[in-house]
């Protein structure tokens, strides 16, 4: 193969790969977790996050493919078994159980805001130790689509009070002050 000659040291691109296929395992779990979430889905929010969870899978395996495509532009190879996945994810999985709808939905809204806080972690990393600002551009673009997704999910379940037991208790919240 061609040496890649690109500005950035063999170093700075190893450190780089290594942190997207970080991000790579951390979205294609939450694309298997959101996926078995849609299947499984009941009760009167059913269509709701049925379709709702369809488009976030969809969006999450162009994320996927895109992460994957940017380990190869620096010369890296993705991670690509479900063992390196699970090695890599700092999310877990929903094994072996199916939870409640809000259940469901608040795992989904701790994965993404988990992943947020990676990616911003990692967007400093690219930038500031691999002087990488073309990733640490792209992955501010995924972990907005993120941001957005977890609001989308938090505001689902806006209104709810989720017990740790995993019962739900309609609770009014109080508006914040100057709102």
């Amino acid at each position: 193969m061609r040496k890649l000659n690109i500005g950035l040291t063999e170093e700075q691109r190893q450190g780089v790969v290594e942190l997207l296929n970080r991000d790579l395992s951390d979205a294609y779990l939450l694309q298997i977790k959101t996926k078995k979430y849609h299947w499984d889905v009941v009760g009167p929010q059913f269509r709701t996050l049925h379709e709702l969870w369809e488009e976030q899978y969809q969006a999450l395996s162009l994320n996927v493919d895109s992460i994957a495509e940017r380990v190869r532009m620096l010369g890296g190879f993705p991670v690509g078994t479900a063992e390196g996945f699970l090695k890599m994810a700092s999310i877990k999985e929903d094994a072996g159980r199916v939870p409640v709808a809000t259940d469901m939905v608040a795992n989904l809204v701790s994965d993404h805001e988990q992943i947020v806080r990676n990616m911003r972690g990692h967007i400093d990393q690219c930038s500031e130790a691999f002087h990488d600002e073309g990733t640490a551009d792209f992955l501010t673009g995924l972990m907005e689509q993120h941001e957005e997704i977890a609001w989308m999910l938090r505001s689902f379940i806006e209104g709810e009070s989720l017990h740790p037991d995993g019962a739900n208790a309609n609770t009014k919240l109080k508006t914040p002050v100057g709102v």
